[in-house]
């Protein structure tokens, strides 16, 4: 196991400082656009910009990287990220911004990928677990120690951007200078919705759903704390918060759904997540406390979704599926987190900033009931994969965790 962490050790190093100026710009992008008085349905906007950028990089990655290598990709892309990000203070409006996230969500999906896929492939098959707990634990600090970095200076002036740039610019040292091997030479892969909706019906509206709720929560989520008057202080604990717990419950999760099915897990952890989403509708506005309080819960339930949905997927997929069944959800998901964003501020426009988490509940119950639904159509599998736990999707981390490298290998039309 020491060999393979001293084999990815500079990766993991790249990974998180890149992963702390992501997690820092996404907070800091909604907050300063706040400040900057851009309307809220502008910030929702900004986000689905990112998600349109991010489908792109997912698309286009693999492409690149056959060309030129993964190195000189990473670094290309990181060097887009930082100049996007000094950008922001010279180009003050929607459209412009717009176009800045855009092309920060069409580099980052194109960085996870490349990370990801290169630790996948140092990692034996029978140490991937681990070697993968090992970067989510990275991934947990790193986005972390980003949304505090979000109290040292002025969300409205320039010095926080610098240091998102500084950072992703670092990013790019360790890597550079890796001797690990680099991973194997990548092709596109087919994806085929029509097929996947066959496979997992639920998979799908899972995986839709959660694009639908945590895009919008991603996006807005800061403004909500800032609308209800709170401090920038309160906005890097509530995400935090909201980050850790989320983290935390990965694995019970998992070891639960091996027990009890996923679709039985799936109801339950919608189900909390919409309780969760409505708790902080009614009460956030009162205290700081009760906010946090279900920050907490909504981590711990509706941040489990996607995984859950993922998992589900592959239960039903054949051996030779994993690929176009991992990213077709990836694509589904980025569906959703284009329109999510858009539609939940228009909903705090007319009913008040805490109205966003009685959209989120309300997405998350509809998909409860479907997932009822669902039990009546279809006996659960013989037998189900290993659980591999996967953090929740947001602007910065969104990559399936369920062998990421897989995006990124040859594979056979269906």
């Amino acid at each position: 196991m020491r060999a393979i962490i001293s084999s990815i050790g500079a990766l993991l190093v790249s990974a998180a400082i890149l992963l702390a100026g992501g997690g820092l710009l996404g907070t800091l992008v909604a907050v300063s656009a706040e400040l900057n008085e851009f309307p809220i349905i502008a910030i929702g906007f900004l986000s689905s910009a990112y998600f349109a950028g991010f489908m792109a990089g997912c698309i286009s990655t693999p492409h690149l990287v056959k060309r030129v290598g993964h190195v000189r990709v990473f670094a290309a892309l990181s060097s887009l990220v930082a100049a996007c990000a000094l950008s922001h203070m010279l180009f003050v409006n929607v459209t412009s911004w717009a176009i800045l996230r855009a092309l920060t969500g069409f580099s980052f999906a194109g960085l996870y990928m490349l990370i990801e896929s290169w630790i996948n492939e140092q990692a034996p098959a029978e140490k991937r677990g681990q070697v993968l707990s090992i970067y989510r634990m990275v991934d947990l600090i790193a986005v972390t120690i980003g949304q505090f970095l979000l109290t040292i200076a002025d969300p409205k002036d320039y010095v926080l951007f610098s240091i998102v740039a500084i950072l992703i610019s670092l990013a790019i040292f360790p890597i550079s200078l890796s001797t690990s091997k680099a991973p194997m030479a990548v092709s596109t892969t087919k994806l085929n919705i029509r097929r996947l909706i066959r496979i997992s019906p639920l998979a799908v509206a899972g995986c839709f759903a959660v694009g639908l709720s945590s895009g919008a929560f991603w996006a807005v989520a800061p403004v909500f704390v800032q609308k209800l008057g709170y401090s920038v202080l309160m906005v890097s604990i509530f995400m935090s918060v909201v980050v850790f717990s989320g983290a935390i419950m990965q694995w019970p999760i998992g070891w639960i759904s091996d027990k009890v099915g996923r679709r039985i897990v799936i109801i339950f952890v919608s189900l909390g997540g919409a309780f969760s989403g409505i708790f902080l509708w009614k009460f956030a506005p009162f205290s700081s406390f009760y906010m946090i309080i279900g920050g907490v819960f909504y981590g711990l339930f509706a941040m489990q979704i996607f995984g859950m949905s993922a998992a589900h997927a592959n239960d039903y997929a054949k051996a030779d599926e994993f690929v176009s069944v991992s990213g077709g959800l990836l694509l589904v998901y980025g569906i959703g987190s284009v329109i999510g964003p858009s539609v939940a501020p228009v909903v705090m426009t007319f009913a008040g900033p805490s109205s966003m988490f009685a959209y989120t509940a309300l997405i998350q119950l509809i998909l409860a009931i479907y997932g009822l639904y669902r039990l009546t159509k279809r006996d659960a599998p013989d037998g189900s994969d290993d659980y591999v736990a996967m953090p929740r999707p947001r602007a910065t981390l969104l990559v399936l965790r369920s062998d990421p490298r897989n995006l990124l290998k040859r594979k056979k039309k269906f």
